[in-house]
């Protein structure tokens, strides 16, 4: 048997007709820098996470640049993130001049470790920039209280998380601002790239809006230097053929994951743990061992998909040298770049699938 990481052609064959039908009409009515399906796009997710306002940009990267300049975050400022995460995250403080500051990860979710955040608070300090990673929220409550005592603003890095809830609500309204991404690979994904933040204030989402426009709310007069961020209106269409099924698709990812969960309980290896105050969506199932290349090598030979997220920690990239930062300063986070391993988890995967990866798994002999 054959099994994909990702089968991206099979959830397109199953909405052919609908995609075909929007990216029609975005033709129709030549939106295509915005317009019409984008604003409903706009409205339709503003709904779904629970914000009065959804800002969309051409990546989920735009987006949290975005985020850092509607925070006046800028040179010689720093801002809180952890090292365990894609590099995007970064870059958003990087984009604005500022300085990341990693704060290590806690052991069991992976997520920014709040009880490590005040400690790296210094008064260049700006904002914290934690991720609700792999689809399984970061303790709000916790990021809440800490940025409360010290007046910070906190941004919530939702990349992978569509549909995630913290304390039976969704995420996406605890900070001032949410960011989002809809790469094709994420639970809610484009034909192409596309982003949105989302959030309550109405200054905030005025000038989000600006900013993805050049700087401008009236055309060829420019308030401040902006961007060419908009959202495409085929992203827009594809969105809103797709967002009415993201509740479904995120609960075939939990069964999956539970499925997992089962198959894989008496193996060596480290399940993805779940907090008794999140629902996770499982943007990917990463499991984790010391074996992992050997684990994942024989997963491969057997026709089994796997990938790596994140190998390299943010703080030992080559790109952040200069930050002074050396092996040893995460230990968690190193930890997990070492033994992390991503297996198959989409909607479109069978239970026959599932049960395949795990007997692949148990027939592994060299933990």
């Amino acid at each position: 048997m054959k099994v994909p990481y990702f089968d991206l052609p099979a959830q397109i064959r199953s909405l052919r007709p609908e995609l075909d039908a929007a990216i029609a009409r975005s033709l129709d009515t030549c939106g295509f820098c915005l317009g019409p399906e984008v604003a409903r796009f706009e409205m339709d997710f503003a709904a779904f996470v629970g914000a009065k306002h959804c800002i969309g940009y051409n990546s989920g990267t735009s987006a949290l640049h975005v985020a850092m300049r509607l925070l006046n975050v800028g040179p010689g400022d720093e801002v809180i993130t952890t090292p365990y995460t894609f590099v995007a995250t970064s870059w958003a403080i990087s984009y604005v001049g500022a300085r990341p500051v990693y704060v290590d990860i806690d052991e069991q979710t992976m997520n920014l470790d709040p009880r490590l955040v005040e400690r790296a608070i210094t008064p260049r300090t700006k904002a914290v920039l934690p991720v609700h990673l792999y689809g399984h929220p970061f303790d709000l409550d916790a990021i809440k209280a800490v940025c409360a005592r010290r007046g910070l603003p906190f941004v919530e890095d939702a990349a992978q998380s569509h549909g995630a809830r913290y304390r039976g609500r969704p995420i996406g309204t605890g900070g001032c601002l949410a960011a989002y991404s809809f790469y094709p690979g994420k639970n809610l994904g484009a034909c192409g790239e596309g982003g949105a933040l989302v959030t309550n204030d109405d200054a905030l989402a005025q000038r989000a809006r600006s900013l993805r426009e050049h700087g401008s709310t009236v055309r060829y007069y420019h308030d401040e230097v902006g961007y060419n961020y908009r959202m495409e209106g085929f992203q827009g269409a594809t969105l809103n053929v797709k967002l009415k099924r993201l509740p479904a698709w995120n609960t075939r990812r939990r069964a999956i994951a539970h499925r997992y969960h089962e198959l894989l309980r008496d193996t060596p290896l480290r399940l993805p743990h779940e907090a008794p105050w999140a629902e996770s969506v499982y943007h990917l199932y990463v499991v984790r061992h010391p074996a992992r290349d050997r684990l994942k090598a024989h997963l491969e030979a057997n026709g089994v998909g796997s990938a790596l997220h994140y190998p390299v920690p943010l703080h030992l990239q080559k790109c952040y040298a200069g930050l002074g930062y050396s092996a040893g300063d995460f230990p968690v986070a190193e930890r997990a770049a070492n033994e992390c391993l991503s297996l198959p988890v989409y909607p479109e995967l069978t239970d026959e699938q599932v049960a395949y990866v795990a007997d692949t798994i148990r027939a592994f002999k060299e933990w």
